[in-house]
């Protein structure tokens, strides 16, 4: 995982990787045995949804606006987020300034970063037909990074990514799995990146084919065809200036064009803001279409050479987009995260769809929020306004906090994050990006709940193994607010 510079701007080292995405809720919960201690209640299954305590009219945005007292008062205000955002740079290490990287990193570095993302499994790992990756095939892997390659001071060169890109733990796209029988998650997923995102490529594996790169918020190897690199400048000035376009529906896409494939029918995800060319003249056809009916945009593509080139594209006016930022209010909380109902599951950003901290985070991304990549960086943010819990808190301190949960909040577990949508019929509803989930049964029994993606469900009846809950388990509630001290643990 990337991190950010020490302080002078320079590095000292780039910050190690963390594995700690979206984990399944059954392989990380049920693991952990403890007797629930916070009384669940009892809540009937819902005979139309099939899931506790949820009705259909509770799947739809406008029952839970109806339930806020002031659906359209700013939690934050521009200024305000632009402020939170400026603490997250400088407090959360995982927070990477790419600007602030040398012109040069020493080997060591660049091998330690490598190493910490690319290391032999720790698990047994099966591939697509069932068969363990062995110590040969791991060696295999290895071998690909080149790692004797890295020269003693390695330039650092910085590029836009030019498509919704896979990161990977290896740089290769070979899927690999925990069980012959689940092939969902892939171990080899890290995340993605999507196009405009900035880089710094640090290494090239052995076959030229793929780069490693630090983004903001994650480290890990891309492919190569899928990076346009450009001067520093070139880089960070792309974007810097108004107009733009943000994304927020929950994906929105340029138009078809056989004239220009790279910028043609092309996935833009939820908040990804792209310039818009405000001067481009009405007449002049874009990709051999007239411009009228949709925005006229600029996008990074990646020449024959892979050098940077920014060209102009299509963006359907009837796309869901806005000309900023949302205004961060629970209003339109509440609709944004409810645009990905029902999408599957996506470990890492697979299926070209997201995980919970995905979830979580793009949907502040349509209101400029900045958030860190994966649930524990999230939960553990010092810029975040923070409510920590240990396993020796009484439960009243779970209880209160709980009853108290407003639109907005991050409410975390190990290795998953629930979205706040509010309270109704004695309990407090959350919207999250589930593979798992779980709740009693009419006999008492724990049910298995296979949601396998954007899910709204009641947080108190939710069981993380047959003997604790979620409220058990929560580890950590962050909000987007302006910081108060009141509401934080003491240190």
């Amino acid at each position: 995982m990337s991190g950010r510079p020490c302080a002078g701007r320079r590095v000292a080292a780039l910050s190690r990787h963390a594995f700690t995405l979206s984990l399944p809720l059954w392989l990380l919960l049920a693991a952990v045995p403890a007797a629930a201690r916070v009384p669940v209640p009892q809540v009937p299954i819902n005979p139309v949804t099939g899931v506790v305590g949820v009705d259909p009219p509770k799947l739809t945005p406008a029952y839970w606006i109806a339930q806020q007292a002031h659906p359209d008062h700013p939690l934050l205000d521009r200024a305000g987020i632009a402020a939170q955002n400026a603490r997250m740079r400088a407090q959360d290490p995982a927070i990477q300034d790419l600007r602030a990287l040398p012109a040069t990193l020493p080997r060591a570095t660049v091998i330690a970063e490598i190493d910490a993302l690319s290391a032999v499994p720790s698990r047994t790992l099966y591939d697509l037909h069932g068969q363990v990756l062995d110590a040969a095939a791991i060696a295999a892997l290895r071998a690909r990074l080149a790692l004797d390659a890295i020269p003693d001071q390695q330039p650092v060169r910085y590029g836009l990514v030019t498509r919704r890109a896979d990161l990977r733990t290896f740089p290769t796209e070979q899927r690999v799995f925990s069980s012959t029988q689940d092939h969902d998650i892939d171990r080899f997923q890290e995340s993605a990146l999507f196009p405009g995102d900035a880089v710094a490529v640090l290494h090239e594996s052995r076959d030229g084919q793929w780069l490693f790169v630090t983004s903001q918020r994650y480290s890990a190897w891309m492919e190569k065809r899928f990076v346009g690199i450009g001067t520093p400048q070139q880089v960070f000035d792309y974007g810097a200036h108004g107009p733009y376009r943000v994304i927020t529906g929950a994906t929105a896409s340029t138009v078809f064009t056989p004239e220009q494939p790279q910028v043609s029918d092309l996935q833009l995800d939820m908040g990804v803001r792209v310039p818009v060319l405000a001067d481009w003249d009405p007449t002049q056809p874009v990709n051999g279409q007239m411009p009228y009916t949709g925005w006229v945009i600029q996008l990074p593509i990646r020449d024959a050479d892979g050098g940077l080139q920014l060209v102009p594209a299509l963006l359907p006016r009837t796309a869901d987009t806005a000309a900023d930022y949302l205004p961060l209010t629970p209003r339109h909380l509440i609709e944004q995260a409810f645009k990905f109902l029902g999408e599957r599951y996506g470990w890492g950003h697979s299926y070209d769809t997201r995980d919970c901290s995905g979830f979580t985070s793009e949907i502040y991304r349509a209101f400029g929020v900045l958030l860190p990549r994966n649930t524990s960086q999230q939960a553990v943010s010092p810029a975040l306004d923070r409510i920590a819990f240990t396993k020796d808190d009484p439960d009243s301190k779970r209880i209160a906090a709980v009853r108290q949960l407003s639109v907005g909040d991050m409410v975390y577990i190990p290795g998953h994050v629930m979205v706040v949508l509010g309270q109704a019929d004695g309990l407090t509803y959350v919207i999250h990006d589930t593979e798992g989930g779980g709740w009693a049964g009419p006999d008492g029994q724990r049910v298995a709940g296979h949601l396998n993606g954007v899910s709204v469900t009641p947080l108190e009846p939710m069981l993380a193994s047959d003997t604790a809950s979620y409220v058990d388990r929560i580890t950590n509630i962050q909000r987007v607010r302006p910081p108060h001290a009141s509401t934080k643990q003491a240190e």
